[in-house]
């Protein structure tokens, strides 16, 4: 039986000083984004996902966005080195939950940086972007860890976005959606289809042909929905503030050892 348990972690009180990259800086209303962040763990465990709260990191600004501290591949956990100085100490938290899960665990070592936001994985086909917070050791340190487990590593520029998933996600049938003005080069991937907002992006498989996405990408859930899927909206206005979107706050471990 695959697992369905999903780690999620609670905002930091700091979250409005969260980084922000390729956008303008908006004020974060913190009581709201926790109410966003209950709703959204809410919907994880209405489709079934149990929900694992990673203990949190009040004084990381961007704890909430657990999906940059960690790479799942099968039942191995790697542990990233954030390309944001501001990050790395998000890491420990987030290693001792899957450590005590049964994962096997490795890391990124410097001079590596990987944030997890930059890894897509279709099937055994593992996409990392190579951006600004991921750098060419990291890419490197990650391809050493999973190629020998049998994953295919294939790297992806990225300049647009802060991260590869800012850009593209994957559909349950692993046709990857974008944005197209957001993605480097589309022609890398098998299949693409082109989706009408940024937000619109942005999916996490809930299982079957439920999407779990952000209720910001109205049009792309019409069409997701005319071509068979089941959109699940929610909410996260304060998290797209700060460049975030469904995939930065939770990790699905989908192979665990029962």
């Amino acid at each position: 039986m695959p697992s369905k348990k999903a780690l999620i972690r609670r905002p930091s009180p700091r979250l409005a000083e969260g980084l922000v990259t390729h956008i303008e800086r908006a004020q974060v209303d913190v009581g709201l984004a926790v109410e966003q962040w209950e709703a959204y763990a809410e919907a994880l465990r209405t489709h079934g996902w149990e929900t694992i709260e990673v203990e949190p990191a009040d004084d990381c600004p961007d704890s909430v966005f657990v999906e940059d501290a960690v790479v799942m591949y099968r039942n191995v956990a790697l542990i990233t080195r954030p390309g944001a100085d501001s990050r790395r100490g998000e890491t420990a938290g987030v290693e001792e939950a899957v450590a005590r899960l049964g994962c096997s665990v490795n890391w990124i070592w410097e001079p590596g940086t990987l944030d997890g936001g930059d890894v897509l994985k279709i099937g055994d086909t593992i996409y990392v972007g190579r951006g600004g917070r991921t750098n060419a050791a990291g890419v490197q340190q990650l391809r050493a860890v999973f190629e020998p487990l049998g994953a295919q590593v294939v790297a992806v520029p990225v300049s647009k976005v802060l991260h590869l998933k800012s850009s593209v996600t994957a559909l349950p049938d692993g046709t990857v959606i974008g944005h197209i003005p957001l993605v480097d080069r589309p022609a890398l991937f098998t299949r693409f289809l082109s989706v009408p907002e940024e937000t619109g992006s942005h999916v996490v498989l809930l299982g079957g042909s439920k999407l779990l996405m952000a209720d910001s990408a109205p049009k792309t859930a019409h069409l997701l929905a005319d071509l068979g899927h089941e959109p699940v909206l929610v909410n996260i206005s304060e998290y797209e503030k700060l460049e975030g979107c469904v995939t930065c706050l939770s990790v699905r471990l989908r192979e665990l050892y029962a």
